[in-house]
């Protein structure tokens, strides 16, 4: 399977997963495998339809299935987080990222689950 099907699939499975758990229409618009010049790398899901308080009452669920996602495209699940459209309560997009050295730091130095207004941490694994 290539990596735009291996994508595709896994896109199709997240978003019924979530229109399952969440009983209403929920798009996952875009799937994208990103590096970022920094060194970070992962994967950003674009949605529409999901809600800042589906993250807060579902999170649990969101989480395992953002994880098992991940896992199936081979990115280490340790920070996954959901990105706000700043001011309103619509979640932009659900997103897995493995931090290089300089964004870990920035992250590790916040705490909660909103560290900035555009951000809701689902997941964030501490290095030891």
């Amino acid at each position: 399977m290539t990596i735009t099907e291996t994508l595709a699939k896994n896109r199709g499975e997240l978003e019924n997963k979530l229109r399952s758990l969440l009983a209403k229409p929920v798009f996952l618009i875009e799937m994208d495998a990103f590096a970022l010049p920094c060194g970070c790398k992962g994967l950003t899901i674009n949605t529409r339809g999901l809600q800042y308080d589906d993250l807060e009452i579902f999170e649990e669920h969101i989480n395992e299935y953002l994880e098992k996602t991940s896992e199936d495209l081979e990115v280490e699940p340790s920070f996954l987080f959901a990105r706000l459209v700043p001011g309103t309560a619509e979640v932009a997009s659900l997103n897995s990222r493995v931090l290089c050295n300089r964004c870990y730091m920035d992250f590790s130095r916040g705490s909660g689950k909103r560290p900035r207004p555009d951000i809701y941490i689902l997941n964030f694994l501490r290095r030891e």
